[in-house]
């Protein structure tokens, strides 16, 4: 019998990429490790701005399909090859792998926050973004720079409809706060990023029309009455937050970050 074909090194089924990494105001070793790795190419920024990291890293980009991806995300082996093979077409595509959430290490009152958020339309629904989002040559060409906005990620999700938008192969891994009040703090920095973006003038033909996050916190309660004590804790913490944030004013180009999954 003729022998079959050779085995191929899973190696070889990934695409050739072109790696990035703006360091935006770190003060840790970031910028150091990723220059010990050949061909990555490191912007080590002083000033702590995520929409300046992410118009600093496009300028040093050149290859396209592009995928941006937060320090803290974690993606599968084959997230990647995924998201290159739906973003590499003509059309104006925007793309993310199926998000997943790393609640071990998190309290109770977190995991109970996380139950409830995971059944939103804004995860459930197809909404890409939540620290990894791909772009195709034509969907990136559909806008110029990244605006002053800490929500970069609703506002690329903005920019296409329902159908120009892709949940692909693979995974990423957001590592939620561990402490109530660590989930406190990322909240308030998405209500100051929702903030800015309602502020910011946005060209809304393709808004998203999911159902409004009432509308769904009570489909939740009506299918499973025993969520109650955790749509409070998503309520109470999205209300405080907002109150915070509003309290605060909005710091649109500032990126805080939880420290809490970081020791």
């Amino acid at each position: 019998m003729p022998a079959g074909p050779a085995p191929v090194h899973p190696s070889r089924l990934l695409p050739r990429i072109e790696v990035v990494v703006a360091a935006n105001g770190c003060h840790d070793r970031t910028a150091e490790i990723a220059r010990g790795y050949d061909g990555v190419i490191v912007l080590d920024i002083p000033t702590g701005s995520k929409s300046l990291a992410l118009n600093e890293g496009d300028e040093a980009a050149t290859a396209h399909p592009r995928i941006y991806l937060d320090a803290d995300i974690e993606m599968s082996a084959d997230a990647v090859p995924a998201l290159v093979r739906v973003l590499s077409v003509p059309e104006a595509v925007v793309a993310a792998p199926q998000i997943r959430f790393d609640l071990d290490r998190s309290s109770a009152p977190v995991k109970a926050f996380y139950r409830v958020f995971t059944e939103l339309p804004y995860v459930k629904d197809g909404l890409v973004g939540l620290g990894v989002y791909g772009l195709s040559r034509a969907g990136r060409e559909r806008f110029d720079h990244f605006p002053d906005l800490v929500a970069d990620d609703l506002y690329v999700q903005r920019l296409f409809t329902h159908d120009e938008r892709a949940i692909t192969g693979g995974t990423f891994t957001v590592s939620a706060p561990r402490t109530l009040r660590s989930l406190l703090a990322v909240r308030v920095r998405v209500a100051k990023g929702n903030a800015g973006l309602a502020a910011h003038s946005v060209e809304d033909r393709f808004s998203a029309t999911t159902s409004s996050t009432g509308r769904a916190l009570l489909d939740l309660l009506r299918r499973n009455p025993r969520s109650l004590p955790d749509v409070a804790v998503y309520l109470g913490v999205t209300l405080l937050a907002r109150a915070r944030a509003s309290r605060q004013g909005r710091a649109a180009t500032t990126w805080e970050r939880d420290d809490s999954t970081r020791s």
